[in-house]
């Protein structure tokens, strides 16, 4: 092999190295960014309203009577939006196993486990919905 035919091989070799060092690390920054999304969901949720209320409070001044006022709204409606979820969602269980029993008919015998094994994961990872399973 030529010198210019050994740096030729070299350049493709570190191009190659890059090439799969950046895939590895966008697929693991992939997957960090996917858990702490789903890891933080009622914390994210929970934080976000809270910093909404301060936004509010601050920037329409509000007084502390107003403040315990609109705290308490808040809080009314939250309670108010729960008590709606958990009357709703057997409603949208219905649709959701009967998809997946359809979708589940159409796979063999090696699919269906990959596939229960996913579904499986998607309900760990929204422990909310078991709730209303049970």
């Amino acid at each position: 092999m030529t010198l210019t035919g050994r740096t030729t091989l070299k350049i493709w070799l570190v191009l190659l190295a890059v090439f799969v060092l950046g895939s590895v690390t966008g697929a693991a920054l992939t997957g960090l960014y996917r858990s702490r999304a789903a890891g933080g969901g009622a914390e994210a949720r929970e934080r976000a309203m809270h910093e909404r209320f301060e936004k509010m409070r601050t920037e329409l001044n509000l007084t502390d009577q107003q403040t315990a006022s609109v705290r308490t709204i808040l809080d009314e409606t939250r309670n108010e939006y729960r008590a709606l979820r958990t009357e709703l969602r057997p409603r949208f269980e219905e649709p959701r196993m009967k998809a997946r029993a359809r979708i589940r008919a159409l796979l063999t015998p090696e699919q269906q486990q990959k596939f229960d094994a996913m579904v499986a994961q998607q309900d760990a990872q929204h422990p909310e919905e078991q709730k209303s399973r049970h």
